[in-house]
């Protein structure tokens, strides 16, 4: 089972090479807490510079002049009458999580694509695009944060 998340924050500095993306449960209740009284779940991933400063960029809406990687991508996809519809964070492996860009082609078909989180947030999040996480990577990513 997927459970929705969002990018509850980005942290960039801009001197190192790790930049943090933290990814939140969603959750009914705007106090951060589930039905059950429970913090929402939260979990960081490392990302490039580029990727964070990529999503900075996408989330704020700053166009530039021409189209950097995540933009060529995205234009793709919407060009060849095909939709983003969500991303999934769908593992997690020595340390690496996986994501797929879950995209509904022209003719009605999903269709999974490989990519880094990194990268499928830095294309969904100017469009408002779902985040899910898979059950057992949030418990695996919390694991590992303890």
């Amino acid at each position: 089972m997927a459970v929705r998340m969002e990018l509850s924050r980005i942290l960039i500095r801009e001197f190192n090479d790790m930049q943090i993306i933290e990814l939140r449960e969603v959750t009914d209740d705007a106090s951060e807490t589930d039905e059950l009284g429970t913090s929402a779940r939260t979990f960081p991933i490392a990302i490039g510079l580029t990727e964070a400063q990529a999503i900075e960029r996408r989330l704020k809406g700053i166009s530039i002049k021409r189209p950097q990687t995540h933009d060529l991508l995205a234009n793709v996809v919407e060009s060849l009458g095909a939709t983003l519809e969500s991303i999934t964070v769908n593992d997690l492996n020595d340390h690496t999580f996986y994501a797929t860009l879950d995209v509904r082609r022209a003719d009605g078909e999903l269709i999974h694509i490989d990519s880094r989180p990194s990268d499928a947030i830095a294309i969904g999040i100017a469009g408002g695009v779902p985040i899910y996480v898979a059950e057992h990577v949030l418990e695996a990513a919390m694991r590992e944060e303890s």
